[in-house]
């Protein structure tokens, strides 16, 4: 057994979770915070994060609603509670008040861009979300290399943009895949038959070195790292 034992990952987690709200961090994202503490960043460690999260719930540790899973949401609502009318028409009645209260135009409205966030991780869903909701824009896990069902969506949102600038901005890895995935997606959608940009913003070589990340190998399975010349 290495360092990184069951103790030391409840430990630490106990102290990562208390940095963000309930429902924002994943099982994943809880596992690269580890990571960036020192912990290995591979299958067998992520596995031990999985179980200790478990015991740690079940012993009252940490409570249920800490972490969210978006690759397991319940779609829809069945709806069992009796239909009050009167409760129903103060219901209408405040949220016409709440339109007329925060009505506001489309921030995007007259704008030289069309902004979409692509993350290259859905286990930074959470973190990335409430900030695009503010901004109105639209977020987007590509989990890896996106499907062409992806992409397709994607090509229908950007094909209807008129008389702007569609943009992505990526945020992914430092690594030989993704470092490629915005050629990927550039290329995949010039085929589709728009011309966007994919604009890195993060993880790059220099903000590695800048904020001293640790290093993590490059993995076996991917056989881009035999070309790769990064870090």
């Amino acid at each position: 057994m290495d360092a990184f034992t069951r103790k030391w990952i409840i430990e630490n987690a106990l102290d990562e979770v208390q940095k963000y709200e309930k429902g924002v961090l994943t099982l994943r994202g809880l596992h690269y915070r580890l990571v960036s503490r020192g912990m290995t960043n591979s299958q067998q460690h992520y596995k031990r994060v999985v179980e200790a999260m478990k015991k740690a719930r079940w012993e009252g540790l940490i409570i249920f609603e800490t972490f969210s899973d978006h690759d397991r949401q319940m779609l829809g609502e069945t709806k069992h509670k009796d239909t009050i009318l009167t409760d129903e028409i103060e219901t209408a009645k405040d949220e016409i008040k709440a339109w007329m209260n925060f009505y506001s135009r489309n921030r995007w409205e007259g704008q030289e861009y069309y902004p979409e966030v692509f993350i290259e991780k859905k286990a930074l869903q959470g973190v990335f979300e409430p900030v695009c909701k503010s901004l109105n824009v639209t977020l987007g896990a590509c989990k890896g290399y996106p499907s062409l069902t992806f992409l397709n969506d994607a090509y229908k949102r950007f094909s209807q943009v008129s008389n702007t600038i569609p943009i992505i901005l990526y945020f992914g890895d430092y690594d030989p895949s993704g470092e490629d995935i915005p050629r990927s997606i550039e290329e995949n959608l010039e085929r589709f038959g728009v011309n966007v940009e994919v604009r890195r913003i993060l993880l790059t070589k220099s903000q590695v070195i800048e904020m001293n990340l640790p290093p993590a190998p490059t993995k076996d399975t991917d056989s881009r790292s035999r070309n790769w010349n990064g870090l």
